[in-house]
């Protein structure tokens, strides 16, 4: 029994990015990246529709990133926050506890 493989995005856009060139026969790049050409076929076309928005003014991958760094920054406060919790409270239930 084979075992699945997960390539990386980097690997998947320089098969498409090959795949796009037309030097190749997507047959004859499966055959040398060891993948099925259906892939190589998905991976093209995801290529090809993702690329508009790679040249979108203020593109959705720099409102994804803040987006991302406000999560970050709410998480970390949170953790903060529950850490002052913890040391409240391993402070104040010691009597009870014993040790």
């Amino acid at each position: 029994m084979w075992k699945r493989r997960n390539r990386d995005a980097a690997f998947k856009a320089r098969v498409a990015l090959e795949a796009v060139k037309g030097e190749r026969t997507v047959s004859g790049l499966a055959a040398e990246h060891g993948v099925d050409p259906t892939m190589i076929h998905h991976w093209k076309r995801s290529l090809l529709e993702g690329a508009a928005g790679i040249f979108e003014r203020g593109g959705t991958a720099a409102v994804a990133a803040e987006g991302a760094e406000e999560t970050v920054r709410d998480l970390h406060a949170k953790i903060g926050e529950l850490a002052v919790v913890n040391d409240f409270l391993s402070r104040k239930l010691k009597p009870w506890i014993g040790t």
